[in-house]
């Protein structure tokens, strides 16, 4: 499966953006696909992910009620709705995907085997 992250811009606390990700290749029934962020200095993190198929949703507790993640099925796009955003949600996000991740597993960054290039969230104070 190959991504491709676009959406990303410079934007001021308080404002929303959405982000998009363009899937190709084969998904299976079990894929699971989502975003994580790396600001400078800092790990990768986790935000948000779904299961392709079931549309079941998780969230990282940083991003919850301000984030949704949501994909159109058709056209093999996932999209990160991200709404009062704040100075500390600028990173770099890529979105990721992997077949078969549990659970427990989805917050992990090792369990992805698909990344796409990342695109630049920056939040001016």
């Amino acid at each position: 499966v190959q991504l491709q992250a676009s959406g990303g811009g410079l934007v001021q606390t308080g404002s929303s953006l959405r982000l998009s990700c363009a899937a190709s290749g084969l998904m299976s029934s079990n894929y699971v696909i989502g975003w994580f962020r790396q600001a400078p200095g800092k790990e990768r993190e986790f935000v948000a992910a779904i299961r392709w198929s079931a549309g079941f949703t998780y969230y990282a507790d940083s991003v919850k009620g301000r984030f949704t993640i949501s994909r159109d099925k058709s056209k093999k796009m996932l999209f990160l709705q991200m709404n009062s955003l704040k100075p500390e949600d600028t990173a770099v996000y890529y979105c990721a995907g992997g077949p078969t991740i549990i659970v427990s597993s989805i917050m992990s960054a090792n369990s992805y085997r698909s990344w796409g290039q990342g695109t630049q969230v920056t939040v001016s104070s």
